[in-house]
């Protein structure tokens, strides 16, 4: 069920990650020697104190590369930084000890005295390498988009084989298809995958039926996280998940607490306005903790009324000139958006941005997809009736990371 996108495979990442290793160690090695060398000594001498130190930088960066250190150019400082004083540490005792010294508090002392003397060359090529041709190294291997692909993330999880029982509010509940779900679901996250998206799943979650409609758990700033608080009782702890993977992508985490309630499918962001709907899942407190968290990054918070939809993006969405586009019934004032357009289906109303001259749409508003395609935009459309019959969009499937 997993779609692979443009996900690197494991057996690349250790590819990247070994070169990434052995390109750090050999130049502090080089640089090490050719230092010594220069001052007068031996490179016999010079290769038997620093090759074991290169050994262990080999593998500790190795391993800092495989843990996503390189992401951000400060955890590849810190990393190289550790990497490099575990590395001389290591190597520098090993060679004491091969020498024929036991292992007690004298070898100890020698090696951490290393760190200020013949090491701290080594180190700081090891520092400095790490975070220049380490890096590069990495993404030459993994492709130069492999570490940070423009932000085009995309957060998504499989549908809960409780799916079914998921909470309904303005609609009759009708038999579901798990299986159609399941397939519709395959469908939605290939299309993401083949316009550019980098595809990462959220493990599935039994105990929460609406746990697909992963946009409701967290709304992102930027680096920033925002976990909801749910206003349905059911869906209490279906974020933890969501929350453990923004924090791999290095996001930087707040949250929405009780008693304020908020779900992400009322937050809709056009440039730096955040509109937030003011409805049955998403209360005042919610609204003004989410003001105070966004405020001090240059976002303006909007509230909204929501009456006659789920939330305020069951209502209307935003094209990527911010144009607001919805279906009037179910929108409570219109005049609260600068530009509005009305689209002919309820169905039509959701528009997910692929990228700035292509959205996705769903099946079920062929009319409302003409009138955007009319706009000038290219027009992607899913067929996701299963999770219409819960009230769901092609906007609630993924949350999207740029």
């Amino acid at each position: 069920m997993t779609a692979q996108g443009t996900t690197p495979s494991f057996l690349r990442r250790i590819v990247a990650a070994l070169a990434s290793g052995l390109t750090v160690a050999v130049i502090g090695y080089l640089v090490s020697l050719l230092a010594f060398f220069v001052a007068g000594n031996s490179l016999a001498d010079l290769h038997s104190f620093f090759v074991w130190p290169a050994v262990f930088v080999f593998l500790f960066a190795a391993i800092l590369a495989i843990i996503g250190a390189y992401s951000r150019w400060y955890t590849a400082l810190a990393g190289g930084i550790i990497v490099a004083e575990l590395g001389a540490l290591v190597g520098s005792t090993l060679v004491a000890v091969g020498a024929g010294h036991p292992f007690d508090a004298a070898v100890a002392q020698y090696s951490i005295g290393t760190l200020g003397g013949p090491n701290l060359i080594f180190a700081v090529a090891v520092v400095v390498a790490t975070v220049t041709a380490g890096v590069a190294m990495w993404r030459l291997v993994l492709g130069r988009n492999a570490i940070n692909p423009a932000r085009r993330i995309a957060l998504v999880r499989p549908p809960a084989e409780t799916l079914a029982n998921g909470e309904l509010t303005h609609l009759e509940r009708v038999p579901v298809d798990l299986d159609l779900a399941n397939s519709q679901w395959d469908n939605y996250v290939s299309v993401l995958a083949q316009h550019g998206w980098d595809i990462r799943e959220v493990p599935q979650a039994n105990q929460f039926a609406d746990s697909v409609f992963i946009e409701d758990a967290v709304v992102m700033f930027g680096k920033t996280a925002v976990i909801a608080s749910p206003g349905a009782a059911s869906r209490l702890g279906e974020a933890e998940d969501v929350e453990n993977a923004v924090r791999r992508l290095g996001q930087r985490v707040e949250r929405i607490e009780l008693p304020g309630t908020l779900d992400g499918g009322d937050v809709l962001k056009v440039g730096k306005t955040v509109y937030v709907g003011r409805g049955g899942r998403t209360n005042s407190e919610g609204i003004r903790q989410l003001r105070m968290i966004v405020a001090p990054l240059g976002y303006k918070v909007v509230a909204v009324p929501v009456s006659m939809a789920l939330h305020l993006k069951s209502s209307v969405t935003a094209l990527p000139d911010g144009t607001i586009i919805g279906y009037p019934p179910v929108v409570d004032n219109v005049a609260v958006f600068d530009r509005f357009l009305a689209v002919p289906e309820i169905g039509g109303l959701a528009v997910l941005v692929l990228a700035e001259d292509t959205v996705l749409m769903a099946a079920s508003a062929p009319k409302s997809a003409a009138l955007i395609a009319d706009l000038g935009y290219k027009v992607v459309t899913v067929d996701i009736s299963e999770f219409e019959k819960l009230e769901g969009c092609v906007t609630c499937l993924s949350v999207r990371l740029r």
